[in-house]
């Protein structure tokens, strides 16, 4: 008898424990979602470039970055050409740009939507705090952060 004790509360254990376990795994997709539903369909601003601020404006136009969740593609603007192209969400805060289409005009100040050209090809994940959307490579420091636009 007393041999049955042990596996039988071995195995009740263990029951009970790989319930929580799937129940945290659900809560974690569940987070994710909402994470991704808070950076998509929203309107962003530049506000930092590889660790530099960026100005309101350039060339006159705001720089800014919209990732549309319908069909995953993504609109830019660095201040002179509008860019686009597609963007994947995937588990623990990752992103992938694929780069696509920009108009073709020369302005005079280049430099803020090349970089941001850069940054979006290079970007591996993103971080969200508050109001703040910072796009990163690996663990180094932001390509760039925006600022939800309101």
């Amino acid at each position: 008898m007393k041999s049955l004790k042990y596996p039988t509360l071995m195995l009740c254990f263990l029951s009970l424990a790989s319930c929580s376990v799937f129940k945290k795994s659900s809560s974690s997709q569940t987070d994710n979602n909402m994470k991704s539903n808070v950076i998509t369909d929203r309107k962003w601003k530049l506000v930092e470039l590889a660790g530099k601020p960026v100005a309101d404006k350039i060339n006159g136009k705001e720089p800014f970055i919209l990732l549309q969740k319908s069909d995953n593609r993504y609109s830019a603007s660095g201040g002179c050409n509008g860019l686009g192209g597609t963007f994947t969400l995937l588990e623990h805060g990752r992103i992938k740009f694929s780069q696509g289409m920009s108009t073709m005009m020369a302005c005079q100040n280049m430099e803020i939507e090349n970089g941001l050209n850069k940054a979006l090809v290079t970007a591996d994940n993103y971080s969200l705090s508050g109001d703040n959307l910072s796009l990163n490579k690996a663990r180094m420091a932001p390509l760039a952060r925006f600022k939800a636009v309101k």
